[in-house]
């Protein structure tokens, strides 16, 4: 059981009709600590580099702030959570209500004994890096990972061989209700999912870790990092993983590239050569045009083997 423990760039925003978009922001939101902005570009901050505006965004100061936050919205006003946009779409036609972005105050990572405790906003890559440097093992995997332990919770995020559910002992989450505390058992994972509360915030986690020998830790670190760099696109705007890989033992890639997308562009989206389970944006990509590609190539897929690749990328938002 769960247990509780405790305009920036204006222009006219496409889900408001002109009345409403012109109206303070504080008259839309409940009053908060942190900082909020109408009409708020997001497209610089994701790792495609695309997407349109989210008509509120809000960076809350604490746990404590996103609980007012959500105790004062109405369940009608639509609300998204985004960490590091690494896996992540925006549409051109960007976000409609409130976004909240997890940033400053939840990016902090107190090492224990035996794990880590970090904030939902500290980067995998960190968390993996300071668990080796003292010399804790078993999180070597989140180095592979791109984005936040929060995004990493929420989707049940793995590489190499592992997965979040094999470390978690806790993830504390806020709801309107407070603050909660849920076990490994309680988010009830499954391949690449997990199930939050409604409209929950994934605030910070701990981390099960194995002391042990840190040279050893450190090469396995390295190992992975070499890997990745080796097979996959890391200097590209990309978002990681495509597709899901379905059940059984074949792989998204292998399927993709059997269908002869390797290369397949739609404007100026790329399916990677380096690693086709990859979309790239080679530059001035629309997230129309990213969204698109990724449709065609599960089109040829289904066409030539049968199978429908699923969406591991989140795709959410208003098209353009």
């Amino acid at each position: 059981m769960a247990a509780a423990i405790s305009g920036e760039g204006r222009r006219p925003s496409p889900g408001l009709s002109p009345p409403e978009a012109e109206r303070p922001l504080d008259t839309r939101i409940p009053p908060i600590r942190g900082r909020a902005a109408h009409n708020a570009p997001l497209a610089a901050s994701t790792w495609f580099r695309v997407g349109g505006y989210a008509d509120t965004l809000v960076r809350p100061a604490d746990a404590e702030d996103i609980v007012d936050l959500l105790r004062g919205l109405d369940d009608a006003t639509p609300l998204t959570i985004i960490g590091a946009a690494s896996n992540l779409v925006i549409r051109d036609g960007g976000l409609p209500g409130v976004t909240i972005r997890l940033a400053r105050g939840f990016g902090d990572i107190a090492v224990e004994a035996d794990g880590i405790v970090a904030g939902a906003a500290a980067l995998d890559v960190t968390v993996a890096e300071t668990a080796a440097a003292h010399a804790l093992g078993g999180l070597e995997f989140l180095v592979g990972i791109p984005g936040t332990i929060g995004g990493a919770v929420a989707m049940n995020a793995g590489a190499y061989g592992a997965e979040i559910k094999d470390v978690l002992d806790w993830a504390e989450v806020a709801t309107r209700d407070g603050l909660l505390r849920l076990s490994a058992a309680d988010l009830r994972f499954a391949y690449r999912r997990a199930e939050l509360p409604p409209r929950a915030v994934v605030t910070r986690a701990r981390l099960r870790a194995t002391p042990g020998d840190a040279a050893a830790i450190a090469q396995r670190l390295n190992e992975i990092r070499a890997a990745r760099e080796a097979t996959q696109p890391v200097r590209a705007r990309t978002g990681g993983s495509t597709f899901k890989n379905p059940p059984g033992d074949r792989k998204a890639w292998e399927l993709i590239d059997a269908a002869g997308c390797r290369g397949l562009r739609m404007g100026a989206a790329q399916v990677s050569e380096k690693h086709c389970n990859f979309l790239i944006n080679t530059g001035g990509a629309t997230a129309a045009e990213i969204e698109a590609l990724g449709e065609d190539v599960r089109a040829r897929v289904r066409a030539a083997t049968g199978i429908d690749l699923e969406w591991e990328i989140r795709r959410i938002g208003r098209p353009a």
